[in-house]
């Protein structure tokens, strides 16, 4: 266990606060008022915690193979409780929409290990790390516009739609993503499938 592993435990173990404030919050004496900062604020140390623990893993020569699943794998777990979390209540996201991000981190996911039991080493992908980008920034502009509506700037109506454009231009970008990191491993992934 290096240091930057405390720091991938550190998101995943705060991964399920999400759905749990999310749908009781007023049972935990939180009002909806204050409920997107709260949410914010996890969501900001769980970014933070994914930006810290690549930093100290390079630079402290800790790059492990336990970090190289651990970490895609709190990403997940982070954005993807999120998401399924913003299909019920006020935002109401398409669970369609959701099922994109959650079907290509399985299939990657799969895919890796498969490799990995033939000993083929998947290489990662830029666009992986935009889509991880690009899903984070939609889980706080939907965050933001929580704020707004309880504030009473934006309608209901006004929330889910815009929303709804946010989550399907990062899903269509993440299904890119899946198509650009399968296309790009096609050899190793023929490869470990010949094997099997």
């Amino acid at each position: 266990m290096s240091l930057a592993h405390y720091f991938t435990f550190l998101r995943i173990f705060i991964s399920p606060l999400f759905p749990i404030l999310y749908f009781e919050h007023q049972q935990l004496g939180i009002s909806f008022d204050a409920l997107p900062y709260i949410l914010l604020v996890l969501l900001a140390i769980c970014e933070g915690s994914d930006l810290i623990d690549g930093i100290i893993a390079r630079r402290c020569n800790q790059v492990t193979d336990l970090g190289k699943v651990l970490d895609p794998m709190a990403d997940s777990l982070t954005h993807i409780s999120l998401f399924f979390t913003f299909t019920q209540g006020v935002v109401s996201l398409p669970l369609m929409w959701v099922l994109v991000f959650f079907y290509r981190d399985f299939l990657i996911s799969t895919l890796r290990t498969l490799c990995a039991l033939k000993g083929i080493a998947l290489a990662a992908r830029y666009s992986g790390k935009i889509k991880t980008f690009i899903q984070a920034c939609v889980l706080f502009l939907i965050l933001v516009l929580m704020i707004f509506y309880s504030n009473g700037f934006l309608s209901a109506s006004q929330l889910s739609r815009v929303s709804l454009v946010l989550v399907a231009i990062a899903a269509i970008y993440t299904a890119f993503s899946a198509i650009d990191y399968l296309w790009a491993n096609r050899f190793c992934l023929k490869s470990a499938i010949k094997g099997c």
